[in-house]
């Protein structure tokens, strides 16, 4: 059953019954009404008698006031996701819901757990799979502009829904996604809620033994400082040099006769230079410093814990991202701080080669899947004889699921297609589709976006008499690069909604393994239960009682081959994890 909760403008809260499925009537369903102040109690009764789905505009406008009254919720279904995976899904691009104009449901943004409206592109995203910009990228502005929330009509919009998924042509692979996701937004809110463990002190720590004592406004670390005057030594350059500014540095860099082009890492580790040693060292510690430093943890760091905002689906592909904090690129230097609280443990699991591994699922190709039956499928897929070493199956595997074509990479793809032509087929398949500018959709029903206006304008540019003499050069270039993206999307994005899986998952075995007797400094409902409470694309963090580390490893393990399931049925592909239970998050590895 379905309950669908609306807010009205006198903060009156009513909230509709409607089973499950379309074809039922809205009109017949049997409304209430809730004052401000009675939803949380009337939520925690219902769930105690008869948990429901709780259908709701957007997780993060109503999830967080529940859980900062300690009330969870089963299950969800979360509107504003559903709609953007049903606008697009070519499973269902013959609904009404897909062919409608665009209205305020496609303007409506995310909201964050930490009560900020954000919104998120995929390619400001670190993790997007390419800068897309020049061959016209998937974020656009619909809509009208921003939408009220407040305004729409949720009962109406999922009965759109229902009819939508109940006309697909998989409305099973559907209906698992859109569960999924709505499940992956409970997570990530309750994640927020919980927050990560994080020892503040520990954390100041590591960063003096690095870069010296906390500066005073304005000033550089010790080191850093030390770092500069070895630096414009090295160059002969004035006491001005700026490190920091990067055409500086690089003119100073010329003049000394340095040899470098760029300041990126892999070049400057080419050069042999009496600057290349401490510039290098000079630019990881500041990373450091700017991206986690004193100022990130008087941010970011409240009550010893680390409450990032995370985005389900941020990212085009389906992959989360975050914003504020840096959540997704956590650096191995600070994760020592990351410590669990007395009488509890974390729980650091993270699944080995996940994406090859989804591919071989989605290509129902049984050699592939054999190579990884033992744990490491690169050792398995040369035990098979099809490379000759673990490092040219992994390079070659990373060139097929990103498009790579030189180098080791170039050598050994032949000699997978050959082992593996299922496999291989479908990535080159969908890279195709993209070089004539189609849509490629993942295995539960996410569609990439089409490719976008500048990529028209470069492929009907190479067409006409008159076309500029690069012209057929820019449309080849922009063809392969939207190819290298649909060949990755296809991967990526099952991969995301594998671990969706697996969190909801987790999340559902994590509430029933009960309580513990340790009390925990987490908020309630978690204070004395394992609770998820951090996660990036293939590796969870649960924070437990010690003395259900066991019960919770076990219960990850089982999470993760239940995900295989729902999505490859009984097709023998094998999702395993490494698990480790320990006090402090960089011991984990």
């Amino acid at each position: 059953m379905h309950i669908v909760l609306a807010r009205q403008a006198s903060g009156v809260v009513q909230a509709v019954r409607r089973p499950e499925g379309a074809g039922s009537d809205p009109d017949d369903a049997s409304p209430w009404r809730l004052a401000p102040g009675e939803l949380s109690a009337a939520v925690h009764a219902r769930e105690s008698v008869e948990p429901s789905r709780w259908t709701w505009v957007d997780t993060n406008r109503w999830y967080p006031a529940l859980l900062a009254d300690g009330v969870r919720v089963e299950r969800a279904h979360d509107l504003r996701l559903a709609h953007r995976v049903l606008r697009g899904s070519r499973f269902a691009h013959g609904s009404d819901l897909a062919g409608a104009p665009s209205g305020p449901w496609d303007a409506l943004e995310p909201t964050v757990a930490g009560g900020a409206v954000d919104r998120v592109r995929p390619e400001q995203q670190a993790e997007s799979l390419f800068d897309l910009g020049d061959v016209g990228g998937p974020a656009r502005d619909v809509g009208p502009g921003r939408a009220d929330a407040d305004d729409l009509d949720p009962v109406a919009e999922l009965a759109a829904q229902q009819t939508a998924v109940a006309g697909a042509s998989e409305p099973g692979r559907l209906r698992l996604l859109l569960a999924a996701e709505s499940a992956a937004a409970l997570a990530a809110a309750e994640m927020h809620h919980a927050g990560l463990p994080w020892r503040a002190d520990v954390h100041d720590a590591i960063l003096t033994e690095a870069l010296g004592p906390r500066p005073a406004p304005g000033l550089r670390p010790d080191r850093l400082e030390a770092l500069v005057t070895e630096i414009r030594a090295a160059l002969d350059a004035p006491a001005s040099l700026n490190p920091d500014s990067h055409p500086d540095l690089l003119r100073a860099m010329e003049y000394a006769g340095v040899g470098a082009r760029s300041l990126r890492k892999g070049e400057l580790q080419r050069l042999e230079h009496p600057v290349i040693a401490p510039l290098l060292e000079y630019k990881s510690l500041y990373r450091l410093y700017t991206a986690n430093g004193w100022h990130w943890l008087d941010q970011w760091v409240r009550g010893d814990r680390f409450r990032t905002d995370y985005v389900v689906g941020g990212v085009v592909t389906g992959r989360w991202s975050s914003t504020g904090g840096g959540a997704l690129q956590l650096p191995k230097g600070v994760r020592g701080a990351v410590r669990a609280d007395p009488g509890w443990v974390l729980v650091v699991a993270d699944a080995a080669q996940l994406e090859p591994r989804v591919l071989a699922g989605m290509a129902r190709d049984e050699a592939m899947a054999r190579a990884g039956r033992d744990g490491d499928l690169y050792a398995g897929i040369v035990a098979g004889g099809a490379v000759a070493s673990r490092e040219h199956a992994k390079v070659g595997m990373l060139g097929a699921l990103y498009g790579g074509t030189t180098g080791v990479s170039g050598q050994v793809l032949p000699r997978l297609r050959s082992a593996f032509p299922r496999s291989m087929g479908l990535v080159e398949e969908a890279a195709a589709t993209g070089e004539r500018g189609g849509v490629v959709t993942t295995w539960l029903g996410r569609s990439s976006p089409p490719p976008g206006q500048a990529w028209d304008d470069a492929q009907s540019g190479a067409l006409g008499d008159d076309a500029a003499p690069d012209a057929a050069t820019l449309a080849r270039s922009s063809a392969r690069a939207w190819g290298r993206f649909t060949r990755n999307f296809v991967v990526q994005g099952t991969a995301a909604e594998w671990a969706d899986c697996w969190l909801a998952s987790i999340r559902r075995r994590l509430w029933a393994l009960g309580t513990a007797a340790t009390d925990g400094r987490a908020p309630a409902p978690f204070t004395d239960r394992p609770h998820l409470v951090f996660f990036v694309h293939d590796e969870v963090v649960v924070h437990a009682p010690a003395e259900l580390a066991d019960a919770v490893a076990h219960e990850v393990r089982e999470a993760a081959a239940e995900a295989g399931r729902l999505l490859f049925g009984e097709f023998p592909v094998a999702f395993p994890l490494t698990v480790a239970a320990v006090p402090a998050y960089d011991e984990a590895k």
